[in-house]
């Protein structure tokens, strides 16, 4: 285990840990004696250190615990992707992106290139933010987050991981450990899409991401996820099931529209407003479910 103590401006006596496996990383985090925090990327905590509001006794980074930074193709076609992956590692895998492109485009609108050589799925999950924009689309997706923790592994559903902005569900010592993303059927697509105030480099107003199965043009399946429009990223089931049965007509994506209306539950601040918010969840969702659909079709 590397280790050394750091200090500097709102950094005082904090200790750092490079654990090699994942069972030091969690006996050492469970054991932290003041606030610890995990490393995957850093693109959320070092800014949020250098700004004050968070000041950890303990740092553990772990990326150099190999499945937390894997990348695998399941037997079943399905992946696993390790929850420090950064989205740049994840854009170079010669077939990801062209099984789950709108989680790949998610992850890869955060930030700069070179806070996506950094940023992860899973420390854009466990930040809690709920304008994270990779969190819609892996909850379209129906990924599925490993755990472990002082009592063993667990599984959660992506959507069941935040609790509020800035909080989640992980029990005390729990570290992400990567998210499985299942094996398409043939027909499938997917697709995220966000409104920001300026061209890139911005927190999402509102995010939609669509994922949907087509045969003979009918929609079968389809889940969609929204985000920064209520205080955790939302699964819209109303919203999928508006769409499944139909052609994606206009009228089954008028549906589905109003459903991710009615889930909304945003704020008003500086980026947008309430009635703003509202009216973007819904032309978000039909653009992004036109977008599936191509993909889905092949186009």
């Amino acid at each position: 285990v590397a280790t050394k103590t750091i200090s500097g401006h709102n950094m005082t006596n904090i200790q750092y840990l490079a654990p090699a496996t994942l069972e030091e990383a969690v006996s050492a985090y469970s054991a932290a004696a003041g606030p610890a925090r995990i490393l995957a990327g850093g693109t959320d905590l070092l800014v949020q250190m250098r700004s004050g509001l968070v000041r950890p006794g303990l740092i553990v980074d772990i990326k150099k615990i190999a499945e937390v930074t894997n990348i695998e193709e399941t037997a079943d076609g399905g992946f696993f992707i390790g929850a420090a992956v950064s989205g740049a590692a994840l854009a170079k895998h010669p077939r990801f992106g062209k099984v789950w492109p709108g989680v790949l485009e998610a992850l890869n609108l955060i930030g700069s290139t070179q806070v996506q050589g950094r940023a992860s799925l899973g420390g854009n999950l466990c930040n809690g933010s709920p304008a994270g924009d990779s969190v819609p689309a892996l909850v379209a997706a129906g990924a599925v987050v490993t755990l472990q923790g002082p009592n063993g592994r667990r599984e959660l559903s992506v959507e069941d991981v935040p609790a509020g902005p800035g909080r989640t569900n992980l029990a005390s010592g729990e570290i992400a450990v990567g998210f499985i993303l299942p094996p398409r059927p043939t027909g499938s697509g997917d697709a995220y899409l966000r409104m920001i105030p300026r061209t890139e480099m911005d927190i999402a107003v509102v995010g939609c991401g669509v994922s949907l199965t087509l045969e003979d043009g009918v929609c079968t399946a389809a889940r969609v996820g929204l985000g920064a429009v209520a205080p955790t990223v939302l699964r819209v089931d109303a919203a999928a099931e508006a769409l499944v049965g139909s052609r994606l007509d206009d009228s089954s994506l008028e549906d589905a529209a109003e459903a991710c209306r009615a889930a909304c539950n945003p704020i008003d601040d500086k980026r947008g407003t309430i009635a703003y918010r509202t009216k973007v969840s819904g032309v978000l969702l039909k653009r992004a479910a036109g977008i599936a659909a191509e993909r889905a079709k092949g186009g």
